[in-house]
Formats: C-alpha cells, structure tokens, sequence
C-alpha cells in the first residue's frame, strides 16, 4: 500500500546518479592501510617498521622487544593493544616462558624457533599461525597478541583477550517472575556460551563473519541444522554478506539492512536480549544473529504475534499463561483503539452511550474549548513526550519525572479547563495497557499506529476507526519476514500452530513444530502426556 511513496523515495535516494560514491574499498579483503597487503619477511626490524606504520599515533599500542632464553639468543617482538589484552597472560604466558629458558640449543637447530614456541614454550591454547598483515592486524585490533620472531616468516597470533565486561544480570528490557535470570552481555563469546549451554548439541551450528570496514564487527549466525530451512539460512547469510558500511555498533544496524521491507511501523525481526527465548526459537528452526558489543540478539524469520508472547509464557502453567496472553489482548486492544473509540462516539455517535453516561461526560466537556479530537491529540502526545524524558533521564530521576509530570500535568490541564477528566481518564488507561505489551518494538508501532486511527475517527467515526483497521490488515498480509507471512498463522490458516497462539496449550501436547519454520523436522516429542499411576499405588 506504500508503493508510490517508496518509489519516490528510491528515486529520490537510491538513484542519484550525480552521487558517485566508490564502493572499491568495501571488496573483501581490501584493507584501509595500503602497508597492511605485505607479507611478512623474515626481518624483525622491517616487520616492526610496518606495525609502526600501521599503528602510527596509537597512544595504547605497546612494542615489546625482548629475547629468547637460548644461547644465542633470538630477538623477538609482541605487539598488542593495552585495554583489550590480558596483561596477566602476558607477563605469565608469554614473556616469563620464553625469557626465562635454559638448554634449547639442540632443539632450536633441529626444529626452528617457530615450532619451538608454538608447540612447547606457550601455554595458551589459541595460537595461530600468520604471515600477512592484513589478517595480523585485525587480530590485533581483536584483543590478541601477535608475536614477530626474528628469521622467521611466519608470525604467532595469541589469543589471550582480556577486555572488561558487564557482569551478566537479568535483562532489564524483559523481566520476569519466573525463569532464568541471565542476560546476553556484550561479549558475543559469553553470548554464545549461553546459548550453547542450553542447546547441548552437535547440530548447532555458527557461522562467524567481520562486517564494517573500519569496525570489523564480529557477527555470528546460529541455527540448528536439520530442523532450520536451509533456504533461509542461506538468505540471511547472502544478505548479511552484501553489508558494505564503514561501522556496524549495534544489531539494530543490521536489522535494518536485512529486513524485507523498510517503510513499515511494523518490526519485522524479533530481537531479544534473554538466551533462553534465543534457544527456544533455534529449536522451533528459526535463525538468530548475534553481534559483537551489544546485548540484543537478532530472531529470524518472525511474525508478528511474536511481540505479543513473553518467555515467562512457557514457565508458567498453561491455563495461567493463557488467561494473562488472553488480557495482553485486551491491553493491545485498549492501547489500538481506546483514544479513537472516544473521539469517535463523543464527536459522532452519541446515541450508542447511555442517557446517564452521555449525561455525565456532557458535564465534564462542558468549559472544554477544543473538540475530542484536539483533546485526546494534546493529552497522547504530552504522555509520549513524558514517556520519552523518562526514558533518557537517569532512572531514578526518570520514574519521578514520569509519574509525578503525568499526575501534575493531568490534574493541571483538569483544573485549566483545557480538558476533561474522562479524556485523562481514557489516556491513563492506554498508557497503562501499552506497558502490558511486553516486547518495546511492537509497543512502539502500536502506540504509532493510534494516532492515525484517531485522525480517521475524527473525520469518519467508527466507520473511519474500520476503514483504518482494514488498511492496517492489508498492510500487515503484504509483509514477509525472510519469505514466511507476517500474520501467520491467520494467513495463511494453520490450525495446528494456533496451540501456541493466542491461546497456550500444556507442552505435553505441543508435539509439532511450527509448520512454516519448522518443517523439516515437524516432531519435536512424543505424543501425549505422561501416564498416571494407577490408583492405589504408592
């Protein structure tokens, strides 16, 4: 339905021919230093010489030059970077075990001194041949260690990285009651960890890829293999592969790279910060991209009852868990709908209130200057104007700004005349339903999408409020998440995923995966619950 709209944009951004922008440097395996396409050589000073070109005007590189503990002594170099190195295994690892030796000669004549250290001077289990630059200095800029030993062509990248990390907490985006209490961090190597403790199984696969040119971002594919789609595996891949930017900082960059359709208030990839809803949507066959220096992993494919369901969903009994996935409902409901359904009935149907109520809310407007529509446009937009400042200042000073401003400001507003208090009313009780949704993206485009409703029910009523939501409709079967139908499963009709839809079923009967991500493997458990005992038995 934004066809004409996106054209025009395209035309307008995506086909300016008088922009010439080179994408040469983007080719893989180019390099922004043009010093960084040498191989080493077997000189130490030459070798050094290139880093220090690399590396000119870096206040935290450190050289170290020192010698091997043989007779005669062999010169060697590290370089790394302080901050991101483990400067214990440093000292301990590295210089203490190749400085303080005695006895080598026969074994650095036979073997070399490559081998030599490699194989039985360093006490580290990550060290990795090299004998380019290129790939020398991105290791470096990594946290790792690289050491240039004197004759020899080839050089040793340590892996000893040792920069500080957040401690790992409980989500703070997505709290719950009951279930785990770990959180991805920002360290993709913990975010892994924690994912493949929960899936202990050889057919998890990861595929790591670098994307950004200057920030070389470490970006990880996980899926399990033979229950995911391959066809989607390989389309994430193809399309993260076509990434050329300078800097990746956060996954939201590369949500927005990769998703199908942009000019939509919809989210179209589910992301999360808690391992295990990662875990449970790598088991249904879906694909999740985790990415270095941020906490929030990428779910793929996803439709958009996703954002309606929280993990505490499944740690809870299943009539529970349906009654509260029964009332997000009719949070989502309130929040779409309540703002118009006012306006709509206050400016055009009066007659569908009772004489009493029509009475009572005629009195409250009586003295208020603007139509409902004007009423409930300042109100929604002063509450999302608090919102925000609450969100941006510290958390604290934020919860205050947010409850006391709304309390003062409605009550204000009330006393002023510029509204009435059935409108403050009606947007208490949006705001409060939209915090019932328990996914931010999702909350933020129904939240959005209120507004234009309120703009069709002032002009049309309730017929403008089903006009809006039938436009909405369309729009929402027109979307596609790597291929698979953005309302499914109400289109295309699945009754056998509806167990785990709106409505919950007990885990003992969700034997089927879901059909469209899941196919190629669709059991999942055996059927049926676990037998009683008999009566009587003990």
């Amino acid at each position: 339905m934004f066809n004409v709209l996106r054209r025009k944009l395209k035309t307008t951004f995506g086909k300016n021919k008088d922009m010439k922008v080179s994408h040469e440097r983007f080719d893989e395996g180019e390099s922004d230093h043009a010093t960084e396409r040498h191989l080493i050589t077997r000189s130490l000073a030459k070798n050094k010489k290139t880093m220090q070109e690399i590396f000119s005007n870096w206040g935290d590189i450190e050289f170290r030059e020192f010698e091997l503990g043989t007779a005669p002594p062999v010169k060697l170099m590290i370089i790394y970077i302080k901050g991101l190195t483990s400067m214990p295994d440093v000292h301990v690892s590295i210089l203490e075990k190749l400085m303080l030796l005695e006895g080598l000669m026969e074994e650095v004549a036979s073997n070399g001194n490559l081998h030599l250290i490699k194989n039985k001077l360093l006490p580290i289990a990550e060290v990795i041949e090299q004998n380019d630059f290129i790939t020398i200095t991105n290791q470096v800029l990594t946290g790792d260690v690289v050491l240039f030993i004197d004759g020899e062509e080839s050089a040793l990248m340590i892996g000893v990285k040792g920069w500080s990390d957040r401690a790992v907490g409980e989500p703070p985006s997505e709290p719950t009651v009951r279930g785990p209490r770990d959180g991805f961090t920002e360290n993709i190597l913990v975010n892994v960890a924690h994912i493949r403790r929960r899936v202990r199984s050889s057919r998890l696969k990861l595929e790591k890829m670098n994307i950004g040119l200057l920030t070389k971002t470490d970006v990880v594919i996980m899926y399990l293999d033979g229950i995911v789609n391959d066809s989607v595996v390989v389309e994430v891949r193809a399309r993260l592969n076509k990434i050329k930017t300078d800097a990746i900082l956060e996954s939201g960059y590369i949500e927005e790279f990769i998703q199908d359709e942009w000019l939509t208030p919809f989210p179209l990839i589910l992301s999360t910060e808690r391992p295990d809803r990662v875990a449970a949507h790598l088991l249904e066959g879906h694909v999740a991209v985790l990415v270095d220096t941020t906490p929030f992993a990428l779910i793929m494919p996803t439709t958009f009852f996703h954002f309606l369901t929280a993990a505490e969903d499944y740690y809870t009994r299943a009539p529970i868990a349906t009654i509260i996935r029964l009332l997000r409902l009719v949070a989502i409901n309130i929040t779409l709908l309540l703002p118009s359904a006012y306006i709509a009935i206050a400016t055009f149907h009066q007659e569908m209130l009772p004489t009493q109520l029509l009475i009572s809310i005629a009195q409250a407007r009586e003295g208020v200057p603007f139509p409902a529509f004007v009423e409930a446009f300042i109100m929604e937009s002063t509450f999302e104007l608090l919102r925000e400042a609450g969100v941006r200042l510290p958390r604290p000073v934020g919860q205050a700004v947010s409850i006391v401003g709304a309390l003062v400001i409605g009550q204000a507003a009330v006393s002023a005349g510029l509204v009435s208090p059935a409108m403050v009313i009606v947007v208490a009780l949006t705001a409060i339903s939209s915090f019932a949704i328990p996914n931010y993206s999702g909350a933020i485009a129904l939240r959005l999408m209120r507004f234009p409703l309120m703009v069709l029910a002032a002009t049309l009523g309730l017929f403008g409020i089903m006009s809006g939501l039938m436009a909405m409709l369309i729009h929402l079967s027109s979307l596609r998440s790597f291929g698979v139908p953005y309302i499914a499963p109400i289109s295309p009709l699945i009754i056998s995923d509806w167990k785990d839809f709106i409505l919950r079923a007990p885990h003992w009967a969700m034997f089927t995966r879901p059909r469209l991500v899941g196919f190629k493997e669709p059991q999942r458990q055996e059927k049926g619950r676990v037998p009683k005992p008999p009566k009587g038995s003990k």
